[in-house]
């Protein structure tokens, strides 16, 4: 089931730093990405025409649709115009899944994406806060594996080339720092980290295959439950508590023969 994903973010490289793995890996899964840029990044170092044109060349990386927020640099508001663009952007795009800055945040575009787009998003059922080098208190709960996509996310960073050269919040190498700590909390290799506003898993199964018909054959109560006693017995069976019973039994028995010790190797419950 292909899904509708949106990222906002306030400037050019904004998404990129936050959720461009993400991004990478719902491609790789067949979603339909878009990215919503609400300024074009005026006041920060390079040229307005040079962040346009690196933000193309990022989203054409990421293979996202690119739309453009035609706001300017730090005037950002979460009043009704800003809203209607975010919600203009979620009804063009029938985005079931946005991504956005994370709302703590010391940069007041951030905050201000942050506020509209959960205002624009209030049906929505998914939306994700994204970290971004200012965000001041994040704690993530939702993890996106991206070892396969971290180098993607580099890339689509790297387009970003006036920010990469003229900005110390654009760090390639503390980039896959963060992708190793986030995927050490996530226990993968890699991953981008995100903190929910709401997120509703969707557990409807997708589509089989022709060929696997055999397989969505009803199962049989009685096949349940004959397996479900065949788990129930080998869980039993393997209990920490009965084997412990079982080796002080053996030891006391050992004792009573005169053995005193355990064999080599084995522990002593």
């Amino acid at each position: 089931m292909m899904r509708h994903i949106l990222a906002v973010g306030a400037h050019p490289d904004d998404i990129e730093l936050g959720c461009a793995g993400a991004l990478a890996a719902h491609r790789s899964a067949g979603d339909d990405v878009t990215m919503l840029v609400l300024t074009g990044g005026q006041n920060g170092p390079g040229r307005t025409s040079e962040r346009w044109d690196e933000q193309q060349q990022a989203a054409h990386v990421l293979k996202a649709e690119l739309l453009w927020g035609g706001l300017i640099d730090c005037t950002l508001f979460p009043d009704s115009s800003l809203i209607s663009i975010v919600e203009h952007a979620i009804r063009t795009t029938a985005a079931d899944v946005i991504y956005v800055h994370a709302p703590d945040d010391s940069h007041q575009d951030h905050r201000a994406a942050a506020a509209a787009t959960l205002s624009a998003g209030r049906m929505s059922s998914r939306i994700l806060h994204y970290r971004s080098p200012s965000t001041v208190q994040f704690n993530p709960t939702v993890f996106v594996d991206v070892s396969e996509h971290l180098g993607t996310k580099l890339a689509a960073l790297d387009c970003h080339r006036t920010q990469v050269d003229g900005s110390s919040m654009v760090d390639l190498e503390l980039v896959m720092v963060a992708a190793r700590y986030f995927g050490g909390m996530a226990r993968v290799q890699h991953a981008e980290a995100f903190a929910p506003a709401r997120f509703v898993w969707d557990l409807v199964p997708r589509p089989r295959a022709a060929g696997d018909a055999a397989s969505t054959t009803a199962e049989r109560p009685t096949d349940r439950a004959e397996r479900g006693a065949e788990r129930a017995a080998d869980f039993a069976a393997e209990r920490p508590a009965d084997r412990a019973a079982d080796r002080r039994a053996e030891q006391r028995s050992g004792a009573h023969h005169g053995a005193h010790a355990a064999p080599k190797g084995e522990p002593v419950w």
